[in-house]
């Protein structure tokens, strides 16, 4: 009984290491990422893509209302996984650093330095009482002195840049096909169609305009932008994962 006492201080002290080092709040808050709904990060030579599964688990639910990609500043895009109210909080602070740069310093935010700024305000949350971990990573990509970046966030704080990512739900599989499909001299059209490609795997072979969220930022204009559904659609079906209606029916 008394080991298991110990094991439960363990287990629900976030500041409290287990005698092998581990911290089981944050280990648990990575497994709260693993069961989002996949999102997908891909640098290229043009620029960065996002992109996320926001399938909704209810025709009655109005699509607009799944939000897994945001815009945080001009220049830098959001995706996220996993709980999606932590996410929101963290993609505000991001918003609020990124304007405390442009007031205090009158230009944009460093990828990079945004990045830092977020996971050392989740790493707090690893090491104070009384507080859990946020249960979301994040993929942050933009565009940095005229060079495309791309970042994830973990629970514990620790940030990792990378050429192309996925977190969330299926996460093995989408980077298995990344890694076997992604070349860094590719444009942002391509980018874009490696993501969809990555999430249709997963997906049955096929994605729906209001189930799949896409972003570039591309590095000559240096600005966040998003299709339409309408472009969306031609997008899906220029690479063939469109779901057909009949299928949609059938369903």
């Amino acid at each position: 009984m008394q080991g298991q006492a110990q094991q439960q201080a363990y287990d629900r002290g976030i500041t409290i290491f287990s005698p092998d080092g581990r911290l089981y709040q944050v280990e648990y808050a990575r497994e709260a990422v693993k069961r989002g709904t996949a999102s997908i990060g891909i640098r290229t030579a043009e620029g960065v893509v996002l992109a996320a599964d926001k399938r909704s688990h209810s025709p009655l639910m109005e699509p607009s209302s799944v939000e897994k990609i945001h815009k945080a500043d001009d220049h830098v895009g959001i995706a996220s996984a996993g709980h999606v109210a932590d996410a929101r909080q963290l993609i505000d602070f991001a918003r609020r650093q990124a304007q405390v740069n442009h007031l205090r310093y009158g230009e944009a935010i460093g990828i990079e330095t945004l990045t830092k700024e977020i996971t050392d305000h989740i790493q707090q949350y690893t090491q104070v009482g009384g507080a859990r971990p946020f249960g979301v990573a994040l993929l942050i990509g933009g565009i940095e002195n005229g060079e495309p970046r791309l970042f994830e966030t973990d629970p514990s704080g620790t940030p990792y840049e990378w050429k192309a990512v996925s977190i969330g739900a299926e996460r093995g599989d989408i980077r298995d096909y990344l890694e076997e499909q992604y070349h860094e001299d590719m444009d942002l059209d391509a980018g874009v169609g490696l993501a969809l490609e990555a999430l249709a795997k997963v997906n049955e072979d096929s994605l729906s305009p209001d189930g799949v969220g896409v972003a570039t930022v591309d590095v000559e204009t240096e600005q966040f932008s998003s299709p339409s559904e309408d472009e969306l659609e031609a997008i899906l079906a220029e690479h063939d994962v469109l779901a057909s209606e009949d299928g949609d029916a059938d369903e």
